[in-house]
């Protein structure tokens, strides 16, 4: 039996190169597909979600590559929606209230991670070079919280008694569902480097998860939330 191998040109080490990454992450966690218990999104406020790493990058054979990497960022979320019989359990005072609510939401998430992807990479020419792959986050950090007001609750179905939300402080009820959230999160990277200097670029990718950012067993938010986030960057490329 022949077995088939791929041949890299040269000195595995002379060919290997680093790049340093800086980056800003701008999405958040959504479902896929707007729910119709979500009415509208009425605020989107960046955040301060920043990425920085270092890459290792191989050529393998004609124009293709392997890239691996390991980054330290935050991802983050400051928005607000309104709804209509959205599925919520919240803190009012000294009581929990659960039930459908409809009204205004005012909703914070924020995640500190080590993420490590794996990408396969294609080069166009001397300056351009496409990837994608894999890619694991490990949190080190994490929060899902915020409040609800202007709205109403109708405690257990949508004909329960009616508990209203107001705008003041001591009238808004509040949740915070960071206990229930995972620690561990798989998904897709794609994207692009440009090399616009002998040692400087910038970079643009796309990172979907696959997995929701709550537990298996976390129900009080019915839908799956996937964290979606592009990454606008720069690089320098050291080697």
């Amino acid at each position: 039996m022949q077995w088939q191998c791929l041949t890299m040109a040269g000195n595995t080490g002379d060919n290997l190169a680093l790049k340093l990454r800086f980056g800003y992450n701008l999405g958040g966690t959504a479902p896929l597909g707007m729910p119709a218990s979500i009415r509208s999104l009425d605020k989107f406020c960046l955040t301060p979600s920043f990425m920085a790493g270092a890459d290792a990058w191989l050529p393998v054979k004609n124009d293709f590559g392997i890239m691996a990497g390991l980054r330290v960022e935050n991802k983050g979320l400051n928005a607000e929606i309104t709804t209509k019989m959205y599925h919520m359990e919240v803190k009012r005072g000294e009581s929990m209230l659960e039930g459908m609510y409809t009204g205004r939401v005012r909703q914070r998430v924020r995640e500190w991670m080590i993420t490590i992807p794996v990408e396969a990479t294609y080069s166009l020419g001397d300056k351009v070079m496409l990837k994608a792959g894999p890619y694991m986050s490990v949190l080190l950090d994490k929060s899902f919280e915020g409040y609800v007001y202007d709205g109403y609750l109708r405690q257990g179905d949508p004909t329960g008694p009616k508990v209203t939300m107001g705008s003041k402080d001591d009238e808004r009820a509040t949740y915070d569902f960071s206990d229930d959230m995972r620690s561990l999160h798989f998904g897709i990277a794609a994207g692009v480097d440009w090399q616009i200097g002998q040692r400087i670029g910038v970079s643009a990718d796309l990172n979907w998860g696959l997995n929701g950012i709550f537990k298996k067993d976390f129900k009080t938010v019915e839908q799956t939330l996937y964290p979606i986030y592009g990454t606008i960057g720069v690089f320098y490329r050291i080697k």
